[in-house]
């Protein structure tokens, strides 16, 4: 017998079949003899609707009433799969994060857990019976619910698991496992019977939507064993396991790409100590996060050029910034592109065979696609390219790391 935790995504539970379908899953493993503890997303929707909810109660208004606001889709979504089981002759009861509770901290709309009181959740499920506890939220050490930022529940069903000493966490959602790349647009990609941790907190981290970059920091910190799978097909998903479980290591696992980056380029720099600290630090202190950043060589000495990526939503904000700072930073002028995207390479094979990156580039090169920006990391190599060449530089790059399937 073996300890489970399910996680159902917002598609998964979007309307009462789909629900009963969940359930269906549920019951089939109870009957297995496991002892299991479900958690769930809101309904497909239902969050953006909420959000949408409170920017128009107030334009300015308290994060912990959001929070109190935007955790209600997932109350709603416990609360039908507890009933659904229940007519299903499984024994179950719905958990909202406060009941348990999910302790967090007091950074509302992103609070991070710190521990879950799992003593009553273990013993009704020694007892048979199957807890649904609502994703996405908790309680703060002043008795106010919080929420974990988008894609919060995938962090609870982990830290569920981790706290109840689960055997795997299974994250049911729309895709039936971690592919190699995209397959909405490189059609070859295929799916991989195993990842590692690192190499898919590299994915996620690097724009692929299958997991929540959280969780799998959760997941490799905690040695939880994660299984990715569809809820509407029934086949074997993906393992998400420590590297030693994989014999065999690829050099390369996937080709994932982010269209969430804008550049921007100050022309005519100071080339003195402490120019970036004075460019990146007011950045920080704005909440805006830099990603890629290139220091461009100059022929003159005394000035030189800074490239760097933000988010597309942060866009806006950080050219405001620099442009009221432009006296104070002393760059000549600043031009920004939102066209660009950030495609990724990634494989812990990377450690022990070189020639990866100059792989990448040359494929690259023999479609005519032109790299602004280059960052690397242990086990992934990424380029900025412009947006046009996306869907080519996918395939491409799939195709020369031998990844397509036959």
């Amino acid at each position: 017998m073996s300890r489970i935790v399910m996680k159902f995504g917002g598609t998964s539970v979007a309307d009462l079949e789909r629900i009963r379908h969940a359930a269906s899953r549920v019951r089939r493993e109870v009957e297995a003899g496991h002892e299991v503890c479900v958690t769930v997303s809101a309904m497909a929707g239902a969050t953006n609707r909420l959000v949408e909810q409170v920017s128009e109660a107030g334009r300015v208004y308290d994060l912990r009433e959001y929070d109190v606001v935007v955790s209600a889709g997932e109350q709603i979504s416990a609360g039908l799969m507890a009933v659904v089981l229940g007519e299903m002759g499984v024994q179950a009861r719905s958990w909202l994060g406060w009941q348990i509770p999910i302790r967090t901290n007091a950074v509302h709309g992103s609070a991070r857990i710190e521990r879950i009181e799992t003593e009553e959740l273990r013993r009704r499920m020694a007892e048979g019976q199957v807890p649904v506890v609502a994703g996405f939220q908790g309680l703060d050490d002043q008795g106010r619910i919080t929420t974990l930022g988008r894609g919060g529940t995938d962090t609870t069903a982990v830290a569920l698991a981790a706290a109840l000493g689960a055997d795997r966490c299974d994250i049911y959602t729309d895709v039936s496992g971690v592919f190699t790349s995209d397959p909405r647009i490189v059609t070859k990609a295929r799916k991989l019977e195993r990842v590692t941790y690192e190499e898919m907190l590299e994915m996620a981290s690097q724009g692929a939507k299958v997991l929540q970059t959280r969780s799998v920091e959760m997941a490799m910190n905690h040695q939880v064993r994660v299984q990715v799978l569809s809820s509407f097909e029934d086949e074997p998903g993906t393992l998400v396991v420590d590297e030693d479980e994989i014999v065999e290591k690829a050099i390369v696992s996937g080709i994932t790409y982010s269209r969430d980056e804008a550049k921007i380029t100050l022309f005519g720099v100071p080339d003195r100590p402490g120019v970036a600290a004075s460019i990146f630090g007011p950045l920080a202190d704005a909440a805006i996060n830099v990603d890629m950043i290139v220091q461009n060589v100059s022929e003159d000495s005394a000035i030189t050029g800074m490239t760097f990526t933000v988010t597309k939503a942060d866009l806006e904000r950080a050219v405001k910034l620099l442009a009221e700072q432009q006296q104070s930073l002393g760059y000549e002028r600043l031009a920004h592109d939102p066209n660009v995207v950030k495609v990724s390479v990634i494989g812990v094979g990377m450690r022990s065979h070189a020639g990866v990156a100059q792989q990448m580039f040359r494929a690259l090169a023999e479609k005519g696609i032109n790299i602004q920006v280059i960052s690397t990391s242990e086990i992934k190599v990424s380029v900025l390219i412009s947006e046009d060449y996306t869907e080519l530089a996918l395939r491409s790059l799939h195709s020369a790391y031998g990844l397509d399937s036959e």
